[in-house]
């Protein structure tokens, strides 16, 4: 599997370790999101955050980052990874102004308006496992259609 990584991601999964074995990663410039599977860019893509960084996008940079969800709904599959429990949204657990009740509300909200998945990680390693699985099982549906056209082609033939 080929991983596409944004070059302007600031601190990157590095897909390492047994349980990634045969990925690659190369970098380049993403519209949408931070990773993503080579030659697949414009239909799927995962944005990865820190808790810290998560809630500044859904506060101060919100026009931003709802730029951003706005594109994704161009995409077949859209994730946004959060490197933090979901408890630690609900409990205030960052430094921010953001009320805890107005996050979570607007994590509801904009996964109803964006159709987007927010997927809030226990940590950083298994935001990074669910980055990885959710590319792969991407990939495989992909490759699903595109087994089942071959076949259909040859028995048109």
């Amino acid at each position: 599997m080929k991983i596409v990584r944004d070059s302007r991601e600031q601190s990157p999964f590095r897909f390492d370790g047994e349980q990634y074995e045969g990925v690659i990663v190369t970098e380049g410039t993403l519209t949408t999101g931070d990773y993503s599977l080579v030659g697949l860019e414009s239909r799927v893509a995962v944005e990865r955050k820190s808790l810290p960084d998560f809630v500044a996008s859904i506060s101060t940079g919100r026009e931003r980052f709802e730029r951003e969800l706005v594109r994704a709904r161009g995409l077949d599959a859209f994730m946004v990874v959060v490197e933090s429990p979901f408890s630690d949204l609900v409990a205030g657990n960052y430094r921010s102004r953001m009320e805890p009740k107005a996050a979570t509300q607007t994590v509801y909200s904009f996964m109803s308006r964006y159709r987007a998945t927010f997927h809030f990680a226990q940590s950083r390693a298994w935001a990074e496992y669910a980055t990885f699985h959710f590319l792969r099982h991407y990939a495989r549906q992909v490759e699903a259609i595109y087994q089942a056209a071959v076949k259909t082609r040859q028995k048109a033939a």
